[in-house]
């Protein structure tokens, strides 16, 4: 059975977050560490591979995930998904724009859709502009990150920045005409000459409508939320139900949380209300 969606995500935090939406809408995912190299030994309909690219060298980032992509396509996988933060983590000299030149050079695909937002996790993209709840992405606390600090909400400006080619605005108006009208609006921006499109998205309806128009000539790019629509739209929940495999309930299990953004410390505190947590010293600890 060939492998529907390959993932290539730029953090093993980002990769767990897409496998699981995806997973949750009753696709059978694999998620695999590092670039992998023996053959996969199961079926699947989504794998994802977790790379460390976020904030490394350009280079290398393309580099890893050229190479993952490569192993996805000899492993029979019908269309890739570079996976990045909801929150655009990426600084005019990030990663972002170089892994998607990369891949589209790689597929021979002529246009990227970019669509970061997580409606349920309150990352919206209006206008171009990414808000994190009621805030500007410049406003909220990213931007204070200590590797990438997001002063700027204006994603066309950022993605400029990083970019060799052109980009183009799929507008929330267009986006809730339905699929046709996105469609076309896709095609008149590959005409202008456009190599990737932002896509404004407000909520998980605005989500189902890209799922649903964008093609396979498409390079899909973004956070989790588009990958669960695509996988959504391709099955129905009662079919899914019957094909999912799920892991066993039985026996412990360990959470680990190695984020210090606000919102996964809001997490932490509540999860600390609910179950037993323990702070690791990192240097004790002996990782690196």
């Amino acid at each position: 059975m060939p492998i529907r969606l390959g993932v290539i995500a730029d953090d093993f935090t980002g990769a767990t977050d897409i496998a699981s939406f995806i997973a949750a809408a009753g696709w059978r995912v694999v998620q695999l560490n590092g670039m992998p190299t023996p053959p996969l030994s199961t079926s699947a309909d989504a794998v994802v591979i977790s790379l460390k690219t976020r904030s490394c060298p350009a280079p290398e980032a393309v580099s890893l995930s050229l190479q993952s992509a490569r192993w996805l396509h000899e492993e029979g996988c019908d269309q890739l998904y570079f996976k990045y933060c909801s929150t655009f983590d990426s600084t005019a000299h990030g990663n972002i724009a170089p892994v998607t030149d990369a891949q589209l050079a790689e597929t021979g695909q002529p246009l990227a859709a970019l669509c970061p937002a997580l409606p349920v996790n309150g990352r919206m993209v209006v206008h171009g502009y990414l808000f994190v709840f009621d805030q500007l992405l410049s406003e909220s606390s990213l931007r204070h990150h200590r590797v990438t600090p997001m002063t700027d909400a204006n994603l066309l400006r950022l993605m400029d920045a990083q970019s060799a080619g052109r980009l183009g605005l799929l507008p929330l108006a267009c986006i809730r005409q339905g699929q046709a009208a996105i469609r076309q609006h896709l095609e008149t921006l590959q005409q202008q000459g456009c190599r990737y499109v932002l896509a404004d998205t407000l909520d998980c309806q605005d989500l189902a409508a890209l799922a649903a128009a964008l093609l396979a000539s498409v390079l899909l790019t973004g956070g989790s939320g588009l990958g669960g629509a695509i996988a959504a739209h391709a099955t129905s929940q009662r079919a899914a139900a019957q094909t999912r495999e799920t892991p066993p309930r039985a026996g412990r299990g360990v959470v680990l949380s190695g984020s210090c953004s606000q919102m996964i410390n809001q997490q932490v505190v509540r999860y600390r209300r609910r179950a037993p947590a323990q702070a690791l010293d990192i240097d004790r600890c002996g990782w690196r």
